[in-house]
């Protein structure tokens, strides 16, 4: 009984091995698509259609062309002051507000005034360069008669030499006053008892604009308070950053068309007057230009776009269509055999007639590349990581 219960075990394990039509079933069954990602490598992917999937979706490969490009670079900034075009006026005695009518974005003219401030200290200010004036008057006088006097010899060369020395001594402190009333805005000449002024002028230096007021009526300022900030409009200029491998096709001199996102039909020529020699953590250089002509619509920090036409030369390029965008990179499908695609990081550069303007690791003019809806297989590399 034993004995049979074994061979009936051993012909039923051989039969299920050599199941008839076997081998034949498995043949017949239709390659099965595969997506595959490289282990640990976000970048390096991999994708592949048979035959009929690749007629069904349109896929369609070609090589890339070497062709001259000759395009416009777009670039982003915004509008900026130089230093030398900012202005931080201050008032170098401390006073109290007594008036200003300024607000931010309001013009000024060159000599105008912006506000007034009143203290005791102008007073007095006005009042020593006043008794100094009168000193060195009288000293100046005594200094001429005893000039007389000594040449005569009705007087010692002593007394002569101290009128003499007081003489300078009230010229000193009479013209010392009176650069310190300069500074604050009083013309000593114009000065007399009679016009006494408590309170003193703040003057626009320059024709320009009113950026910021940090000063209000009644408020006490110390001379190292910022009172209002000033902004020459005739020296603005763009600032715009520029990616570290556009760098070579600028230079200094090289036009400039701006317009601003919000119309962008208004266009503003610019020549390029300085290209940044340091790189930002983003590997963006800054690069100024200057307006020919100055616009009132062109307010310091409004954004920007810039375009520059760039010179002709040889470059690799392929159809728009063959680059794909995906988590804010640029990428092509490379076929490496027939059917199986491998998405490579590629460099983007300027688009030009269709053709779009390519620099990636090991594709050159030989390498099969994807010109037509690529993004079909970036979908399809998409849904089989969502399945994995």
């Amino acid at each position: 009984m034993k004995t049979y219960i074994l061979i009936s075990f051993m012909l039923w394990a051989g039969f299920s091995c050599t199941s008839p039509g076997g081998d034949r079933q498995s043949a017949d069954v239709p390659a099965a698509d595969t997506t595959t990602i490289a282990a640990g490598d976000p970048v390096m992917r991999q994708v592949s259609f048979d035959p009929q999937q690749i007629r069904n979706v349109g896929i369609e490969v070609g090589s890339p062309v070497l062709q001259n490009i000759a395009g416009k670079l777009t670039l982003q900034g915004k509008i900026d002051v130089p230093p030398q075009s900012t202005i931080s006026l201050s008032f170098p005695l401390g006073g109290y507000l007594k008036s200003t009518k300024m607000l931010p974005g309001m013009r000024v003219r060159k000599g105008q005034v912006l506000a007034e401030l009143e203290d005791m200290q102008f007073i007095q200010l006005q009042q020593d360069y006043l008794t100094a004036r009168a000193k060195f008057e009288l000293a100046e006088n005594e200094y001429a008669r005893q000039k007389d006097l000594n040449q005569s010899k009705a007087a010692s060369d002593k007394v002569f030499q101290q009128a003499k020395a007081e003489m300078e001594t009230q010229r000193i402190l009479m013209n010392a006053l009176a650069r310190k009333l300069e500074v604050i805005g009083i013309a000593p000449k114009q000065l007399n008892p009679d016009n006494i002024s408590k309170s003193v002028p703040i003057l626009s230096p320059i024709n320009g604009f009113v950026s910021k007021v940090n000063v209000n009526v009644g408020k006490y300022t110390a001379p190292t308070d910022m009172l209002f900030e000033l902004v020459d409009p005739k020296d603005i200029h763009l600032a715009l950053s520029v990616f570290e491998k556009d760098l070579n096709a600028l230079s200094v001199g090289q036009q400039v068309t701006a317009y601003a996102n919000a119309d962008p039909s208004k266009k503003f020529t610019a020549e390029i007057i300085l290209i940044g020699k340091s790189l930002t953590d983003d590997r963006m250089a800054e690069v100024h230009c200057h307006f020919d002509q100055y616009s009132a619509s062109l307010v310091p920090g409004m954004f920007m776009n810039g375009e520059v036409s760039i010179a002709r030369k040889k470059a690799l390029t392929v159809p728009e269509d063959a680059v794909v965008r995906w988590e804010n990179k640029s990428f092509v499908f490379v076929e490496r055999t027939s059917g199986n695609f491998e998405m490579v990081e590629i460099e983007p550069g300027t688009v030009r007639d269709g053709f779009q303007q390519i620099n990636g690791a090991g594709i050159d003019t030989g390498t099969k590349v994807v010109f037509r809806n690529a993004y079909s297989l970036l979908m399809k590399m998409k849904n089989a990581d969502g399945e994995g």
